[in-house]
């Protein structure tokens, strides 16, 4: 039984859609690095959501504010579980020109 023109084009059309999404993507990223500094502070931090802007950080216009947020939580089922350790860590910097 032969495949209809418009379901075989439509099924064309989502799947180069699709790969050229996938192209896209892979092509903006970088490849990353890991910096044990980076875990290790990211470790340390306290489970919830801290703002800070440090005062010694504000010179000559310049202003800094500090976000980090940390969530940690267990998904247990009969059987085994799973730990789920989000964290992140950002800086914004302004200053004006």
């Amino acid at each position: 039984m032969p495949i209809p023109p418009r379901a075989l084009a439509a099924l064309a059309l989502k799947t180069g859609v699709f790969a050229m999404a996938v192209w896209a993507i892979r092509r903006g990223l970088s490849d990353g690095r890991t910096d044990q500094r980076a875990e290790e502070a990211l470790d340390d931090l306290d489970e919830g959501l801290a703002l800070h802007r440090p005062l010694d950080r504000a010179v000559d216009g310049t202003r800094q504010t500090n976000i980090a947020a940390r969530a940690r939580r267990s998904f247990h089922w009969p059987g085994g579980g799973v730990e789920v350790d989000g964290a992140l860590m950002a800086r914004l910097k302004i200053r004006r020109l």
